[in-house]
């Protein structure tokens, strides 16, 4: 088994490569198979951000590993001015969706009921087959809603600490 725990920068030269979906390259504990089919496990540290399309890895033998981005179901939206992708993009993040942004388009993974919506808001909604590489948020670590243990929620970049004053 290649056994993988770290992430580097980009290499010009690899040996193996993960095709991976969004929901994979979002955990930090994941076995799969290599393009090549060889068996691997990714023990990841907590907490980190998605792996991204292109990313590289370094396997415990040394190898290189690159991260391609799987091709997925999704909808490619637009919309016939900025204000109408400003509101569709609004709607969409109210609801939590992971979304990519594109000069004039957003992409998400394929729903029928986010589609309808979308419609319904004078949005152009069409399925694609595409990678997924979604934003990965403001704050960086994940979310939540809880207040016991904050100190434990390190979310680089701070952008805002309210209540804090110098």
């Amino acid at each position: 088994m290649l056994v993988i725990h770290r992430r580097i920068e980009p290499q010009p030269e690899w040996s193996a490569e993960l095709h991976l979906t969004f929901e994979a390259r979002s955990k930090s504990r994941l076995r799969c198979f290599s393009a090549a089919g060889e068996d691997v496990g990714l023990f990841l540290q907590r907490g980190q951000p998605p792996l991204y399309d292109g990313e590289c890895l370094q396997a415990e033998d040394g190898r290189i590993v690159k991260v391609c981005a799987r091709p997925e179901q999704l909808l490619h939206v637009t919309c016939t001015s900025a204000f109408e992708l400003t509101r569709a993009a609004y709607h969409l993040g109210n609801r939590h969706v992971a979304l990519q942004v594109g000069d004039g388009w957003l992409r998400l993974l394929d729903d029928y009921v986010l589609k309808a919506m979308l419609e319904q808001l004078g949005a152009q909604a069409h399925s694609i087959e595409a990678p997924f590489q979604p934003e990965h948020g403001a704050y960086g670590g994940g979310h939540h809603h809880s207040r016991h243990g904050d100190e434990d929620f390190n979310y680089p970049p701070k952008l805002h600490q309210f209540g804090v004053r110098p």
